[in-house]
């Protein structure tokens, strides 16, 4: 399925020939082996940048200087014959919800003054480790909170397949970077779908692990847990390679996966495995919303059941439901950490408005209330993995809708805001509240060359198996 970027190339623009026709994996091959070297590398992805994201609006800091700086460094490295981490040289970026030393981090939101991090985050720390090079900090919703990727901060990310249109979010910077062909490959989070929801809307894969498998995403700081880094790629292959980088940082967190037996690129290469795969279109929000598929949902949802069974799986009926309830609680829940941000009151006046008003009412909550919220999504996350047991991967679309205008949320209205994303993307979110791995593969472009995707839903800890279906469905 093409993936191209639907801006037109600048005079200057660096050509797809060379480095821009590698995949990640054979990027990385070609950087091992003295092919290419870091520094043209870096030069090439940096001159992508320069000439995409003024129209995309993908970066919102870009550090040129230091990526180069780094380059050097890893060609020395190479030269000198010293042991290479397995993304020695590879260009990423950073979603700007974490930190990287030297780098301010806005959070997406004009009410935190942009002061440089002292440090790494752990997974920005990992993945330096691993030899890859930091191109700089891409755009996200104030403070994660939302599916589509616009702030006050800087112009909004603009989705490379029709920059009229939304790239998706949280993670909409990155994904619209690694669409475009400003970067490989690239990590995001997910705590409600922000690497599945993003990848949908521009054909990438993006993988949403087990809660725990990257350790940086488990902690208290996430009252429900739902938050965890994964790859953002155009292969399954690319995200695998990603992901095995991500999974290797020092486990300090209680709230973690067991590493996996081999390496997850392995289970990509291999893409093996027939599987029972049971199919709903059900949402928990429906309980609430009207949920609706549009066409184009449709019919990426039955491209993909074909795709699936000429791949030899089985692919059948789930008869699914969910407590009705779960509306009401996860949205407390998932805004319940806007509470204990620490901002002085005249810096609440710089907050957008679906912001302002989910951290004015989570200001307002009792414990109590919070704590029945929380024992809600345990029940559910306990009662839905127990349906999702009869078969070995649940299917869903991605999303409900083709990819959303720029501007589409921004009624005003905080509330309007929030069912307008529910109605969007209605079957992502349980899949943090659950804990369970899930990936969103791309399986049909529409007439105006938009990108539909499904999402598969894995027992837990199956990346690998989630990552060889995927495989699958891109090789044919």
């Amino acid at each position: 399925m093409p993936k191209g970027p639907a801006v037109q190339p600048r005079a200057g623009m660096p050509s797809e020939e060379g480095i821009g026709s590698f995949s990640a994996l054979t990027l990385r091959d070609a950087l091992a082996s003295g092919e290419v070297s870091a520094r043209e590398t870096t030069e090439y992805f940096l001159g992508r940048i320069e000439a995409l994201n003024p129209d995309l609006g993908s970066f919102l800091t870009i550090t040129a200087d230091a990526a180069m700086k780094q380059a050097h460094e890893a060609d020395e490295a190479l030269a000198s014959g010293r042991p290479l981490g397995i993304l020695h040289g590879m260009p990423l970026a950073h979603k700007d919800l974490t930190d990287v030393a030297g780098v301010p981090t806005t959070m997406g939101s004009t009410a935190v003054p942009p002061v440089p991090a002292k440090a790494d985050g752990p997974l920005p720390a990992v993945l330096r480790a691993a030899g890859a090079i930091s191109l700089g900090k891409t755009q996200v919703p104030e403070f994660g909170l939302s599916s589509y990727s616009e702030n006050y901060v800087a112009p909004p990310a603009r989705n490379p397949l029709d920059p009229a249109l939304s790239p998706g979010g949280s993670s909409g910077g990155s994904a619209a970077a690694v669409a475009a062909g400003m970067l490989p490959f690239a990590p995001g989070t997910d705590g409600g779908g922000s690497v599945r929801i993003p990848a949908a809307a521009t054909g990438l894969v993006g993988l949403k692990p087990n809660r725990g498998r990257v350790p940086s995403g488990g902690g208290q700081r996430d009252l429900g847990q739902f938050v965890v880094a994964g790859p953002l790629a155009r292969t399954a292959a690319d995200a695998a390679l990603l992901l095995d980088a991500m999974a290797a940082e020092p486990n300090f967190h209680a709230t973690s996966a067991d590493r996996a037996a081999g390496s997850f690129l392995h289970a990509a290469l291999r893409a093996q495995g027939q599987f029972r795969i049971g199919v709903s279109t059900r949402s928990p929000f429906e309980s609430r919303l009207d949920i609706r598929l549009d066409p184009e949902a449709v019919l990426g949802l039955e491209a993909g059941i074909l795709a699936l069974t000429g791949a030899g799986h089985e692919v059948e009926e789930a008869d699914v439901h969910y407590d009705e309830r779960y509306p009401d609680a996860f949205a407390m829940v998932w805004t319940a950490p806007l509470a204990s941000i620490p901002l002085p009151r005249e810096a609440e006046e710089k907050l957008t408005p679906l912001t302002a008003t989910m951290r004015r009412r989570a200001l307002q909550r009792s414990a109590a209330e919070l704590a029945a919220a929380v024992d809600i999504l345990r029940g559910f996350e306990e009662d839905t993995i127990r349906q999702f047991a009869a078969w070995d991967m649940i299917l869903t679309p991605t999303v409900a809708m083709p990819p959303r205008p720029v501007g589409w949320y921004w009624t005003g209205d905080a509330d309007e805001d929030y069912a307008r994303q529910c109605r969007y993307s209605p079957f992502t979110s349980m899949v943090n509240v659950c804990g369970l791995p899930a990936i969103s593969v791309p399986t049909y472009q529409t007439a105006q060359g938009l990108s539909m995707g499904i999402q598969l839903i894995g027992r837990p800890g199956a990346e690998a198996d989630l990552l060889a279906v995927a495989a699958q469905l891109g090789s044919q």
